[in-house]
């Protein structure tokens, strides 16, 4: 595993993203930095943590994607993955809540951001951003976030944390590469926030609905069960969780 480690970048997915672009650069090199000064998050939104106290990190996934309808196989991967890294630090209550947050205590402790890109030739090369809170004690003006100082009362060794994730992730990405998708399909849903219970959402023009999240598409859509006991998918952005 080549782990490349930085002290400051604008962004460890920006970075990787121009290193692959100049040189071959091998699968599962990973890029980590103590700093980001342009974290970004789903939709473009930012990923703002303080320095030093939290892992931010990305990984190059190539030769292993081959059809582009599977590419949130890898996503439910990698949010497995980071769980399972952190179960073996005995972190409780931690969840997966669609399509990419990392919870523990219903709070927000970490996000996924995977960017994609197909070459001539038809392969797909991924840039697997992984930011997680670590040792960062106050979150001002961010109620629902948390760490995993926040949520233990201790400190802990990113480095470790981080190879704990990796050493899952090169795992189930072995599954994914077999096709073994049920083994992986089954530990996310078995780790969905709020799945089963009957929750109000917020739909993107504004207005409210109650429903019971069933699972999620193959595809990434969240599958709810609404009041008149019809079933229907959302896109990201499409609905919002209201907990």
């Amino acid at each position: 595993m080549n782990i490349i480690k930085l002290g400051a970048t604008s962004s460890t997915n920006d970075f990787l993203k121009d290193l692959l672009a100049k040189q071959f650069v091998e699968n599962f090199t990973v890029v980590v930095a103590e700093h980001q000064t342009k974290g970004k998050g789903q939709m473009g939104a930012e990923w703002n943590v303080e320095s030093g106290k939290n892992l931010t990190c990305s990984v190059l996934v190539r030769d292993l994607l081959l059809d582009i309808q599977a590419i949130f196989h890898l996503n439910v991967a990698v949010a497995v993955s980071i769980i399972e890294g952190l179960e073996e630090f005995a972190i409780g209550g931690l969840a997966i809540k669609w399509p990419n947050d990392i919870l523990a205590e219903s709070k927000k402790i970490g996000g996924i951001l995977i960017e994609n890109s197909i070459k001539r030739n038809g392969e797909i090369f991924s840039i697997v951003g992984i930011g997680l809170n670590v040792n960062q004690e106050y979150f001002e003006n961010l109620p629902k976030a948390s760490s995993l100082y926040a949520i233990c009362g201790r400190s802990f060794d990113k480095e470790a944390v981080m190879l704990a994730i990796l050493g899952n992730l090169k795992r189930n990405l072995s599954l994914l590469q077999a096709k073994e998708y049920g083994l992986l399909w089954q530990s996310y849903d078995n780790r969905l926030f709020k799945k089963g219970i009957p929750m109000p959402f917020e739909a993107n023009n504004g207005s409210h609905f109650m429903g019971i999240i069933q699972g999620v598409t193959p595809n990434g859509k969240l599958e709810v069960l609404l009041e008149d006991d019809s079933i229907t998918t959302f896109d990201i952005k499409e609905v919002k969780l209201l907990y």
